[in-house]
């Protein structure tokens, strides 16, 4: 189970390599788990795939990339080395269109490009990769809301130090902006975005005073920096205007996921950016999902389906809404249609999962560890994973799903106790060649807790 390797943190040389970089990266994206709370939305996160897809080929990042998404009204977007991308339900609600959002996303990939993070580690003498851990430990409490003492962290401790980082961060800051404009122009985004959403963060800034939005306490936005950028984006061409209804309609999915309290606030706030009118009626759909009102939101999917073929979020949507509603062959079916004509379409992938985890357990187990070599960086396949053996009479498969997910999650003390729960299992029952393989799982979980420890 796995494909993928454990981090292996034994470097601590003065040059931090793009292997040091994508190793500490994974570690730090278990721990971001343990302290953040995670958004589990398999159509906001096919969606961000989908559109970091279509900027990475102009962006220069050759690392695969890792999508994680946080339920957190905060505005803030991150991207880490080893390719990790991590985006806040908040964005959306600041965003009010899919160019200003990509502008977001086309930055960070710029960092990523540029190796940032390695570079602003060779400014400090004899630079050594626990260096680096310190500095992304930083993040995760500025990514969990508390940024300033993140933000500390990661410049450093004295006065002199935290003066020269700034000013570093701040060619930094220009070239990640240069990088991600060219992207989105190539890519068929408008760059002229990039100066639009800056200047909506800066006038944000300045309404909420002392407490500005997350990101930009890692990510200074001046005039001379919006200056900048706007003539660079005035250099490049502006494709014409585009369709922006699937944003639309996963922005509606954030505006419902942050307004759990009050419903109809995110009705008011997605038609003030006047979205188009299929957004509107999906956001509707969802909202009658939420009251329980299946049929009415099922028709009106189903109707939009019709006019929007090549969305495949509308009748994913609506699998997942059948499901809700305990029509289990109906989301199976709904599920396997998508899945015909879009066999690796993840949100599909998940309803049947589930579906046939509470219809034929075994079917489940088969799909699901077949989901867990497609997607090894999901802790919530494996969870499902665990689900399927367990009902299928799979004991130590279950065991070992657990385990997989736990350690995803950075519970890796929890994780390695599971695993020699599995490995007592597997050797009552016989299964030797399992056993086998439990125990070598558990060396690489002991080295990655080595890991762990440089946060």
């Amino acid at each position: 189970m796995g494909s993928y390797q454990l981090p292996d943190m034994g470097s601590t040389s003065a040059t931090v390599t793009t292997s040091d970089e994508h190793r500490l990266g994974r570690a730090w994206l278990r721990q971001f788990r343990a302290h953040t709370d995670p958004w589990q939305d398999p159509i906001a996160q096919t969606y961000i795939q989908s559109l970091l897809a279509r900027l990475v080929p102009y962006s220069g990042v050759d690392d695969q990339l890792v999508v994680t998404l946080i339920d957190s009204r905060l505005l803030n977007a991150f991207a880490v080395p080893g390719g990790i991308v991590g985006v806040n339900a908040g964005l959306f609600a600041s965003a009010p269109d899919e160019d200003e959002f990509a502008a977001v996303l086309a930055h960070e990939l710029g960092h990523l490009a540029q190796r940032h993070y390695a570079r602003r580690m060779a400014r400090i003498e004899q630079t050594q990769l626990p260096t680096m851990a310190a500095m992304l430990a930083g993040m995760i409490i500025a990514a969990g809301g508390g940024g300033g003492a993140g933000l500390a962290t990661m410049v450093g401790s004295t006065a002199a130090f935290a003066q020269d980082q700034l000013a570093y961060s701040r060619r930094f800051e220009q070239e990640a902006d240069r990088v991600g404009l060219n992207a989105m122009a190539k890519a068929g985004f408008d760059p002229q975005a990039m100066p639009t959403m800056f200047r909506s963060l800066q006038k944000l800034a300045t309404l909420q005073g002392g407490n500005p939005p997350e990101f930009l306490l890692t990510h200074p936005v001046t005039e001379s920096r919006i200056s900048d950028t706007q003539a660079r984006a005035d250099q490049l061409p502006s494709p014409p205007a585009h369709d922006d209804t699937a944003y639309a309609m996963v922005r509606a999915r954030a505006l419902v996921l942050l307004n759990q309290n009050t419903p109809s606030q995110a009705l008011t706030e997605l038609e003030q950016d006047h979205p188009p009118e299929a957004a509107v009626r999906y956001l509707k759909a969802l909202l009658a999902a939420r009251q329980a009102h299946y049929s009415e939101a099922l028709a009106t999917l189903d109707a939009l389906a019709k006019t929007h073929p090549d969305l495949s979020m509308i009748p994913a949507t609506a699998a997942q809404i059948a499901f809700e509603a305990n029509d289990r062959p109906g989301a199976l079916a709904r599920a396997r249609r998508i899945l015909r004509l879009s066999p690796g379409y993840f949100p599909a992938q998940w309803v049947e999962a589930e579906a046939l985890l509470q219809m034929q357990p075994d079917q489940a187990f088969d799909v699901l560890r077949s989901m867990s070599e497609q997607y090894p960086e999901d802790p919530n396949v494996f969870g499902l994973l665990a689900e399927a053996a367990g009902r299928s009479g799979r004991e130590v498969w279950g065991q070992l799903a657990r385990a997989e997910q736990l350690q995803l999650e950075g519970q890796i003390d929890t994780a390695i106790r599971q695993l020699d729960s599995a490995s007592k299992s597997a050797k009552r029952s016989g299964d030797y060649a399992m056993a086998s393989r439990i125990e070598q799982r558990r060396k690489d979980f002991l080295d990655y807790r080595d890991a762990m420890q440089n946060f």
